[in-house]
């Protein structure tokens, strides 16, 4: 099935060609619906390389469009614009053959790739908390429709579950551990005693350099206190998973920063051979003096102690991408905060010799009514479970005020439906490089653009369809009312705006 978009640039491509003019501009939605349903700028653009009236120009294009079966004749606005209006028997014909794709019009990727999503990225032995909304469902949403565009996609969690943190949560658990809390709340534990141990490093030196000595321990490999941090990953694995089942968001692998620390001394080895990296004041860095956002940036893959950090995994991490899963393409859903350190690894990539396709998907936050991040009434994160707990909480209150009469187990379910796809769908509707406000007000809003009021508005549909009965859609329909075409046409879009989404990661436009 060729929609409508896809149509119009043919025919746009012939024309040029018949009036002897190279392939120029495009063919979009039109920004107005009073001057038709799509637009092209070619002429404007023949104009400008030409030096030329662009509106003269538009005439020859048009006088050599053939879209009599789709379109009215075409019209010239404005300094040039080529506006286009839909036959409704066209749109009519269109809509009965997206009604009978599976796939509602939306093509298949011509070129498809094989995509590792990065996202999530949660803490171990920390709770998951709203500074991971933003990457956990724009990775979710964009691996989604990379599938459905015909992509092979590899969702893949980096948890942070190494680090020199352990050293405290391993002294914590040999000292301050309590068994019980830990059976009721085992990352509640976790942190209270991570925190218990820090605050006495602060003030005890004995303390700092006994958790010092238990990190060193666990990267020497011993067996005690690697047995402690693979009890803190598994049980945090399993606090993640609750909030991911809920959720409804899967991952196909899951590689740690842990997973890469064999891998480490040879990614250090092998760039100090290859001459992109070089000792400098005792570290090795990489240093990127042709690049002027980067001249003065150097990026540190060994520490002067000899340690490596982040960007020493990130660039393992890409290794095994590539040479291991095979990916020509690898998505980082990550905070704008990391542009800097992003743009460092893909330089060193390319460097390198990678040619896969390398993109930051950076966000913005989610910010409190105070216009500040979003934070709980002590400063700290707010808990990713409290969240979606008060979510559905709420939502339950409105449904029982609307509707008493529901059983509580399906008012609970109603209420889990429609909670978390009010958190998910005020996040994804927000472009993602904009900060936004967390406003439950809003997001459970039965007005405006929410999900509450598009779960409101299905329902309401799936009602009038179980009344009007059995409705034959072999034929046709008949767009006999002005509201009845216009929205025929949006519909029409849906195939057109799908693929779009990847080219800038946008869901919003969906929206």
């Amino acid at each position: 099935m060729e929609i409508f978009q896809s149509q119009l640039t043919r025919k746009l491509s012939k024309a040029l060609a018949a009036a002897g003019f190279p392939p120029a501009g495009d063919v979009s939605p039109a920004t107005d619906p009073r001057f038709g349903d799509y637009q092209s700028n070619a002429a404007l653009v023949l104009g400008k390389q030409r030096g030329e009236n662009p509106r003269k120009i538009a005439d020859a294009i048009v006088s050599r469009l053939d879209v009599a079966e789709i379109c009215e004749q075409p019209n010239v606005a404005g300094a040039g614009f080529i506006n286009f209006t839909l036959k409704r028997e066209a749109v009519e014909k269109k809509i009965a053959e997206i009604l009978h794709d599976e796939r509602l019009g939306v093509a298949s990727a011509t070129s498809p790739r094989k995509i590792v999503v990065d996202f999530g990225s949660p803490n171990v032995a920390k709770p998951m908390h709203v500074g991971h909304i933003r990457s956990t469902f724009l990775g979710d949403a964009l691996a989604r429709i990379a599938k459905f565009l015909g992509h092979d996609v590899i969702r893949d969690n980096h948890i942070g579950d190494w680090g020199t943190q352990f050293g405290m949560v391993i002294w914590g658990w040999k000292n301050l551990l309590d068994l019980e809390s830990l059976k009721r709340d085992p990352i509640a534990e976790l942190v209270r005693i991570y925190k218990e141990t820090n605050e006495r490093a602060t003030k005890d030196e004995a303390v700092r350099e006994a958790a010092r000595a238990e990190l060193v321990k666990l990267q020497a490999g011993d067996p005690e206190n690697y047995s402690i941090w693979k009890q803190c990953v598994d049980l945090s694995m399993q606090e993640f998973s609750k909030a991911y089942e809920l959720l409804d968001i899967h991952y196909d692998i899951v590689r740690g920063e842990s997973f890469y620390n064999d891998r480490l001394p040879a990614v250090v080895e092998r760039l100090l051979k290859s001459g992109l990296a070089e000792m400098s004041e005792g570290a090795v860095c990489v240093f990127f003096r042709d690049i002027p956002e980067l001249a003065d940036k150097p990026c540190i893959i060994r520490k002067r102690d000899g340690g490596y950090n982040y960007a020493t995994t990130d660039v393992a991490t890409v290794d095994y991408r590539i040479n291991d899963l095979k990916a020509n393409a690898i998505w980082y859903v990550v905070g704008a905060p990391q542009i800097l350190h992003f743009k460092q690894i893909f330089a060193i990539a390319r460097r390198e010799g990678y040619a896969a396709d390398f993109h930051h998907i950076a966000f913005g936050s989610i910010l409190g009514a105070d216009r500040k991040l979003m934070k709980t009434r002590s400063g700290e994160n707010v808990p990713l479970h409290d969240l979606l707990e008060e979510g559905m909480v709420r939502a339950g209150g409105i449904i029982a005020e609307k509707n008493p009469e529901l059983a509580e187990s399906e008012r609970n379910e109603i209420a889990k439906i429609i909670g978390i796809g009010a958190i998910k769908y005020a996040d994804l509707s927000q472009y993602r490089m904009t900060d936004y406000i967390f406003s439950w007000d809003k997001m459970l809003s039965l007005h405006g653009n929410t999900a509450p009021y598009l779960q409101n508005a299905y329902v309401r549909i799936r009602s009038i369809f179980r009344k009007a009965g059995a409705v034959s859609l072999r034929e046709a329909p008949a767009l006999s009312e002005p509201a009845e075409l216009n929205l025929a046409k949006r519909l029409c879009q849906f195939a057109e705006i799908v693929p779009q989404v990847l080219n800038d990661f946008r869901p919003n436009i969906l929206a």
